[in-house]
């Protein structure tokens, strides 16, 4: 705008907005123009572009003008264009305009949206309008669906893009009707109801219509199938026939009704089954099995067996969740058998609870009704080995030994128990510290020792034996061993030693005796006496007389403590000492009739022969003469000590004096050396300064040389591997050549064949075809052509297809050398 002279230029596709003071009236100037302006009007706006709306773009101008139906202007009374307040104008690609008074641009210039392939928009009606044939109330909703440019309006809003969803082979999609509806492929919905679309390839849901979730297909092999569960009612269309499935309903689907499966809105998948599979040589018990009515049999049982596979119908489980081998026995084995109810095995009626066995060598597959209640072997068994059995109907307990034993249905392996006494000592003699884990149903032996003797008691027949060693000791079922319970340690103790056998002597036996003196001298005695046990072993009142008494140890010790106290305290100790060994031996074992001295000591209760008795050391109870011998004794030992002392200092100082001039020699000797160093030292000072001087020209020589001799072998490795390049692609381009001129043969060699396959099986079609004719025809007609005129046979047999013949009986003679010339070159069927 020029101030000076009110003169406005406007350009071209520009505009102003002028106002009529006079009549209070904006119009509007389009450029190219010059605008004067008068003395009563005002410019208002501008000048302002015109707003230019590109092609496949659009812009939403708000209060827009109010055009006549021919396009031009509404004006009212006052020539001011009208306005559409509070509206809003959608307006496409087109010339260029400017804005009227009141006019705005909202927002900008915005490209129209392109809905691409597989998607659409969904459009919400904001207020009623119509469009061709469809009206629209405020509040609808619909798809704008493409490909295509949508063209906004002002009653719609989009609410949001959607996307086709893909449905791949063995999928299907699961949809929600969030209202009542008819869904895209035409079927009236309810409100909540959900199904599924199976059909491959895009599905765009409908504005009513909630994708809930992509569903994939089961596949279903030959070792799996699908558990389904029924949620409510329906009928199921998945099979060949429709199916009226009921809330609850379980069922099996296999690779035999279908390859694959997508589980239906109202099913869902339990679980997979696996296919389980019996060998020949494998069975199984199939608990609540389904019936004929497809219902599971509660509470029955069902016995399979290989080779068969099968799939667990829903209800249906193995017994003990397990495949059972066939019980394969030997001569050597049997099962033992029980019936849990009450059946008929054949011509044999089993009542429930009854045992019986089956015996090898077989094999065996238990009826639903019977029990396998255990395995059975026979029980080989030596000489000195052997079992419990007992009778589980009477009750009585036998041991069995020396024979091969199986036991009978009415009898069980039964368990020997022994004192803890007992299984301590079996333990400690055995150094078996696992005693206790043996398997008590078999015999228990003892291996008695050589010279000893082993007492067993019958608790059932009340009485006893003595076994000699050696000797092995089986315990029957009633019977048990006499543990004895011996004296022990120094002085000795009561129960100290356990043991089963009863070693017979000759031994020895040790005891710490206290004796007094009659000068009231109080001694230790460590005496040791040789014993043992003078009996007839072939009489068994002998044998029994050696048990009568429990501790023979203790008793014997004290009895012979008895009288040795009773000897010494008879003489005075300067005596005892003097004659310790008469005066012991004598108070033992005694005098004869005679008045000499007896050779041993006998116990008459249980036939122990004391033979011997040795004095091993003799001790001084009584401190006083305890402490004048230990002064004596301390005295001597003093006085060793301190000549050995003695002696250890004169041989120390001896060898320092050596020590100390062996030091001064090798002090001597290592001066020497450091002066010898000391000379090589500066030796290699002097070669080192003679080599640094000379070492850079020589390593500089050295480092030339070998780049060269490296320059050189670099370049004869590069014609070498140049060379071997060379040959390589010479070979290479021989061999391919080769291959090349052997693979053309090979197809021509194939083609030949081909060749001469075709001429063969064309000559064997034409040679078939002839034969069929002449069959068809049949001899009586062939007759007929031979015995019908020339003319007649000609018909007859080109109606064959024949071109060249010739018909005799057989008998008259023929000229055929002329004959062939009509056949060679002729038209011979190929």
């Amino acid at each position: 705008m020029d101030a000076t002279n009110s003169v406005i230029r406007i350009k071209p596709y520009q505009y102003i907005h002028v106002l009529d003071n006079n009549t209070n009236v904006t119009r509007v100037e389009i450029g190219p123009n010059t605008f004067t302006r008068q003395d009563h009007e005002k410019v208002v706006a501008g000048p302002d572009p015109m707003i230019m709306i590109p092609l496949r773009n659009y812009c939403t101008i708000g209060n827009p003008v109010v055009r006549k139906a021919d396009g031009s202007l509404a004006l009212d009374e006052f020539n001011q264009v009208k306005l559409r307040h509070g509206d809003e104008e959608i307006r496409v690609a087109q010339d260029p305009f400017p804005l009227y008074p009141g006019e705005k641009l909202v927002g900008k210039v915005t490209a129209l949206q392109v809905v691409p392939p597989l998607r659409a928009l969904r459009l919400r009606a904001l207020r009623d309008f119509t469009e061709g044939k469809v009206t629209h109330v405020a509040g609808d909703e619909w798809l704008y669906e493409g490909p295509g440019t949508y063209l906004p309006r002002i009653e719609v809003r989009v609410e949001e893009e959607i996307k086709a969803n893909i449905i791949g082979p063995n999928q299907a999609l699961k949809l929600r009707a969030n209202k009542a509806c008819i869904d895209r492929l035409g079927t009236a919905r309810k409100a909540g109801e959900e199904w599924l679309v199976r059909q491959s390839g895009s599905y765009l849901p409908g504005v009513d219509e909630k994708i809930v979730e992509t569903v994939n297909a089961y596949i279903l092999t030959d070792k799996k199938a699908l558990h389904l569960k029924a949620i409510k009612s329906f009928t199921d269309e998945s099979g060949k026939t429709p199916v009226q499935r009921k809330a609850g309903e379980e069922w099996l689907v296999t690779s035999s009704d279908r390859e694959t499966h997508i589980a239906d809105v109202y099913e869902t998948v339990v679980s997979e089954i696996a296919i389980t599979t019996l060998s020949k040589r494998q069975y199984c018990v199939v608990l609540d099995p389904v019936g004929a009515n497809g219902k599971p049999q509660l509470g029955q049982k069902e016995l399979r067996k290989g080779e068969v596979s099968f799939f667990l119908r829903p209800g249906e489980s193995l017994e003990g969740n397990r495949i059972n081998p066939v019980y394969i026995l030997n001569d050597q084995e049997a099962l033992l058998l029980r019936a849990k109810e009450t059946f008929t095995d054949g011509a044999e009626t089993h009542l429930a609870g009854d045992r019986w066995m089956i015996y090898g060598p077989t094999d065996f597959i238990p009826p639903v009704q019977v029990e396998v209640a255990e395995k059975r072997t026979s029980i080989p068994l030596d000489d000195n080995e052997g079992i419990y059995v007992r009778d589980i109907k009477t009750g009585k307990v036998a041991s069995l030994s020396a024979r091969t034993y199986m036991l009978r249905p009415n009898e069980e392996l039964w368990e020997k128990e022994l004192p803890k006494t007992v299984e301590e000592v079996f333990a400690k003699e055995t150094n078996d510290p696992d005693f206790g884990s043996r398997d008590k149903t078999r015999v228990v032996t003892y291996r008695a020792p050589h010279n000893s003797a082993v007492q067993i008691y019958d608790y059932k027949e009340k009485k006893a034996r003595v076994v000699f060693g050696p000797e092995l000791v089986m315990l029957g079922p009633d019977e048990h061993f006499t543990v004895l319970s011996l004296s022990g340690e120094k002085p000795k103790r009561p129960h100290v030693i356990k043991s089963i056998a009863l070693y017979l002597g000759p031994d020895f036996m040790t005891d710490v005796v206290i004796v007094e003196t009659s000068d009231h001298a109080k001694l230790s005695l460590k005496l040791s006496y040789n014993w043992q046990f003078v009996i007839d072993k072939t009489k068994k009142e002998d044998a029994q007389k050696i048990f009568q008494v429990p501790d023979f140890v203790g008793d014997s010790c004290k009895a012979i403590a008895s009288r040795v106290r009773g000897a010494v305290a008879a003489v005075p100790f300067d005596d005892f000492h003097k004659r310790s060994a008469e005066i012991i031996r004598h108070s033992v074992f005694g005098f004869d009739e005679t008045g000499k001295p007896k050779e041993n000591f006998v116990f008459n209760s249980n036939g122990l022969v004391v033979t011997n008795i040795d004095i091993q050391s003799v001790e001084p109870v009584d401190q006083r003469t305890r402490d004048s011998l230990q002064k004596s004794v301390q005295l001597a030992i003093e006085i060793t000590t301190k000549s050995q002392e003695a002696a250890a200092r004169h041989e120390a100082e001896k060898l320092e004096q050596g020590a100390r001039g062996r030091l001064e020699r090798q002090k001597i000797n290592d001066e020497a050396a450091a002066e010898l160093a000391k000379k090589e030292l500066l030796e290699l000072q002097a070669q080192s300064a003679a080599v640094e001087s000379t070492g850079q020209a020589t390593a500089e020589a050295q480092a030339q040389a070998e780049a060269q001799a490296i320059t050189a072998e670099a370049n004869v490795n590069q014609a070498k591997l140049k060379a071997q390049a060379t040959k390589i692609r010479s070979e290479s381009e021989l061999l391919l050549i080769k291959q090349k001129r052997e693979a053309e043969l090979q197809y021509k060699k194939k083609l030949d064949e081909l060749e001469i396959q075709r001429a063969k099986d064309l000559t064997e079609i034409d040679a078939k075809k002839f034969r069929d004719i002449v069959g068809s025809i049949g001899a009586d007609t062939i007759k007929s052509i031979a015995q019908a005129g020339p003319e007649m046979q000609a018909k007859l047999l080109s109606g064959l297809g024949l071109k060249s013949f010739m018909i005799t009986d057989g008998s008259s003679p023929i000229n055929l050398f002329n004959t062939a010339n009509g056949l060679v070159g002729g038209n011979i069927p190929k």
